[in-house]
């Protein structure tokens, strides 16, 4: 994969956890995935899509920070907050919710093979 398909499968990963976690939060996706920081609300949700990125998809924070147009800094502060919130054993069991229903989505490119037939 080239670097322009690569950066739009990434685009199209951002966009899949900011939908996930509009519809946990209630959040309007486009407001996640907004170049400006917003409420902070907006700015909490895309701290969540943004982490879930980094270790559901197992992006670096480098392809998370250009898939949401953030610095990588600001990628790594937001998986430091959501880290911190999963010790409250709540918080930490709604993450893992979202991170598994993200793990299990299926792989881009398609029909699996037996389906295809």
């Amino acid at each position: 994969m080239d670097t322009y398909e690569t950066r739009a499968a990434d685009a199209a990963a951002a966009k899949l956890a900011a939908s996930v976690v509009s519809y946990a939060l209630d959040v309007p996706a486009h407001h996640i995935l907004d170049h400006q920081r917003g409420s902070s609300y907006a700015a909490f949700a895309r701290h969540v899509a943004m982490y879930l990125c980094h270790v559901a998809f197992e992006f670096s924070l480098t392809r998370v920070a250009i898939a949401f147009f953030r610095d990588r800094s600001t990628v790594a502060h937001a998986c430091h907050v959501v880290e911190d919130r999963r010790e409250d054993p709540r918080f930490d069991q709604w993450v893992a919710g979202l991170e598994h229903a993200l793990r299990e989505t299926p792989a881009r490119g398609g029909e699996p093979a037996e389906m295809a037939q």
